[in-house]
C-alpha cells in the first residue's frame, strides 16, 4: 500500500459526480471514498452545475450520501454560487449537512457571473450581485450564529426569526471563496478562511491572484496562517501522452461545453514525471492544499497519482 507524503504539502481529491440517468452506483463511490481515506487525503470536493449538458449529481444530496458513508473525510463544495441560492434555505441545509457529518463540512461560495440563466434563480438580471451575495452572507452567518434574526436588507428581511440548529462546527463551517478579480480576492479575505484557485484557471493566472491575497492579509493585519490558499488542478497521468490530452480535452468539453474547448492549458496531464513537474509548479506559485481532479478513471488515477506522482511533488 502506498500513502500520501503530507510534510510538504496538503492534499484534497474531487468526488466523481458525473453520473448518467440510472447509472449511480453507490457502493462504487462508497469505495472511492474509503480508498481517498486510506490513502490520506484530507478532504473531498464536488462542484456545483444546476444547467448543463453534462449530467453532474447535485453537490449537497451527494455529499450528505458520502457523509453517511465515510466518517473521516472533510467534505466540500467549490463553489456554491450563493446569490443563485435562497440563503435561507441554503443556510438550513449547510448547517443540517454540518450536523450529520459531525462537522466536517467545507463551505465553497462564489459570485457566479452574469449570464441569461438567472431569471431561472429567481434573480433578476438588473441586481447588483456583489450586493446580494454580501447581503447573502451576511444573513447566512447571522442564522447560523444568532439566537434571533432581525434583517432588514435590500433583497431579504427577517423580523425575530430563528433557525435551529445552528451548525455543528461554531461559529460556522469553514468558508471558501473563489474569484478571480482583485476585489473578489479581497473579499475572500476579508470574510473567509481560504481561497480556491478554480480548476478552469491556468497555473500562471493562479500565480497572479496569490500576491493580491497576501497583499490583503497584510493591509487586515491578519496572520497568514489563518487563511488557506488552495488550487484545483484537473489532471490525468498516462504514459500515453496524447491518449492522456485527448481524454482530458474531451472531459473538459463535457463539463464546460462550448467553454471547454479552449480550456487544455489549464490541466496537467502525461506522465506521471510531467504531473509531478505540473503538480510543483502549482506549489511554487503558492498553493498550501491542492485538489488533485481527474476527470475520468477517478479511482484508478487517484490510485496512480498516489504511487507516481504525489509523493514526489
Amino acid at each position: 500500500m502506498f500513502w500520501i507524503t503530507v510534510e510538504r504539502m496538503r492534499y484534497a481529491t474531487s468526488i466523481p459526480q458525473h453520473a448518467a440517468d440510472g447509472t449511480f452506483q453507490p457502493r462504487e463511490l462508497r469505495a472511492y471514498l474509503d480508498q481517498a481515506e486510506e490513502f490520506g487525503f484530507e478532504s473531498a470536493w464536488m462542484t456545483e452545475q444546476v444547467l448543463g449538458s453534462a449530467s453532474s449529481l447535485s453537490p449537497l444530496e451527494t455529499l450528505a450520501f458520502a457523509a453517511a458513508t465515510n466518517e473521516a473525510l472533510r467534505l466540500g463544495c467549490s463553489v456554491l454560487v450563493t446569490p443563485r441560492h435562497n440563503p435561507v434555505h441554503l443556510a438550513k441545509r449547510l448547517s443540517t449537512l454540518d450536523q450529520l457529518s459531525r462537522g466536517r463540512l467545507e463551505v465553497g461560495i462564489g459570485l457566479g457571473g452574469r449570464n441569461s440563466t438567472l431569471s431561472a434563480f429567481d434573480v433578476d438580471p438588473a441586481d447588483n450581485l456583489v450586493t446580494r451575495f454580501n447581503e447573502g452572507l451576511a444573513l447566512m452567518k447571522a442564522l447560523w450564529t444568532q439566537p434571533v434574526i432581525d434583517h432588514n436588507g435590500t433583497f431579504w428581511q427577517l423580523e425575530g426569526a430563528t433557525m435551529e440548529p445552528k451548525p455543528f462546527q461554531k461559529p460556522y463551517p469553514p468558508l471558501w471563496f473563489g474569484g478571480h478579480k482583485a476585489a473578489a480576492l479581497r473579499r475572500a479575505v476579508r470574510h473567509g478562511d481560504g481561497f480556491f484557485g478554480a480548476g478552469s484557471a491556468t497555473t500562471a493566472r493562479f500565480a497572479e491572484e496569490v500576491p493580491v491575497i497576501h497583499a490583503a492579509l497584510a493591509e487586515s493585519g491578519r496572520a497568514p496562517e489563518s487563511f488557506t490558499i488552495a488550487k484545483r488542478v484537473y489532471i490525468a497521468v498516462d504514459d500515453n501522452v496524447e491518449r492522456a490530452r485527448e481524454r482530458m480535452a474531451d472531459a473538459l468539453i463535457y463539463q464546460y461545453g462550448e467553454f471547454g474547448k479552449s480550456l487544455l492549458p489549464v490541466a496537467v496531464c502525461g506522465s506521471a514525471e510531467t504531473c509531478v513537474a505540473g503538480l510543483r509548479e502549482v506549489a511554487a506559485a503558492g498553493a498550501e492544499l491542492i485538489l488533485v481532479n481527474p476527470l475520468f478513471d477517478s479511482a484508478a488515477q487517484m490510485r496512480r497519482l498516489v504511487r507516481e506522482v504525489l509523493p514526489h511533488v
